[in-house]
């Protein structure tokens, strides 16, 4: 089966943007940008609300930059291609590999469970990985920590009243002290 993985760069102090909307601390070095690149070959679909799916719109069409370099062409070359399940209630349409959510987050979890595919079923944003978290959707939380506190803002971890056991499955330590934790829930 399928897991669903919850992956964002977070500060320190839990959040993955600031009290202003702000997350330009999370630009990734080239260390942590190959890291992504890495990890987005293991999705095999990416769910996501409005507003991670309008900023990364970008990449949709940044192989037309003659400006870009090799790693950016990179995740630009596996983006592009990789299936996309918007929830929004205000877009009406959607680009590229993307399309609309027909069915709550549960029963699209359900659906992509099902069907026969490879790679993650990968949920980027905080509002709706709080959604899966609290239906226990969950199977991964991957967390990108940068060593800067913001002081508030939307928070990685949701914010509900239950319990959640998890097993550390990996860390890593790039040069430029960001640190990645991997880990796994146990049910």
């Amino acid at each position: 089966m399928r897991s669903v993985t919850y992956s964002m760069g977070v500060s320190l102090d839990g959040y993955i943007v600031g009290p202003d909307g702000e997350f330009g601390w999370t630009a990734p070095d080239a260390d942590v940008f190959r890291f992504w690149i890495e990890e987005i070959r293991e999705v095999g679909v990416h769910l996501m609300g409005r507003r991670l799916y309008e900023t990364m719109l970008y990449w949709e069409s940044a192989d037309q930059d003659p400006t870009l370099g090799a790693a950016e062409r990179e995740w630009t070359a596996l983006w592009k291609p990789l299936p996309k399940v918007v929830f929004s209630t205000t877009l009406e349409t959607v680009q590229g590999q993307a399309r609309l959510a027909s069915g709550t987050l549960a029963r699209e979890i359900e659906r992509l469970r099902a069907e026969p595919g490879q790679g993650d079923i990968a949920i980027g944003g905080a509002t709706l990985a709080a959604e899966a978290a609290a239906a226990d959707l969950i199977d991964e939380y991957r967390t990108v920590v940068y060593p800067v506190l913001v002081g508030g803002g939307t928070p990685f971890f949701p914010r509900h009243e239950r319990r959640v056991n998890l097993e550390l499955a990996e860390t890593r330590t790039f040069p430029s002290n960001i640190v990645y934790l991997r880990y796994r829930v146990t049910r």
